[in-house]
């Protein structure tokens, strides 16, 4: 369950990046609105997956998912140039976020 709480506020994460830039320096109000709930949602959200996630690749899904989707969604909403480079790059976070998925996570001893 932690897991997937992850990704989703590695999602909300996406959607305030997207708002902050749409908003006009947080002058545009509906902009400026859905940044700061996705913003919340997305910090919750990340609070609780690190209760069972260990921080370090937690933080790392969370950054890397939320990365690729602005920019995903930048370049398919024509915001951002689609090249091969890019598309290659993100192919890697995707993959290395897959990879730290996969690896056993165990609490360290206190």
């Amino acid at each position: 369950m932690a897991w997937i709480i992850l990704l989703a506020s590695a999602v909300c994460e996406a959607v305030w990046a997207t708002a902050l830039g749409r908003s006009a320096g947080l002058t545009e109000p509906v902009a400026a609105t859905v940044f700061f709930v996705a913003l919340a949602a997305s910090m919750l959200g990340l609070g609780r997956a690190v209760r069972d996630i260990p921080i370090g690749s937690a933080y790392a899904v969370w950054t890397g998912v939320g990365t690729a989707l602005t920019v995903a969604y930048a370049m398919i909403t024509g915001g951002e140039a689609v090249t091969l480079a890019k598309v290659v790059c993100l192919t890697g976070i995707v993959v290395a976020v897959i990879g730290l998925e996969l690896v056993p996570h165990e609490k360290r001893e206190k």
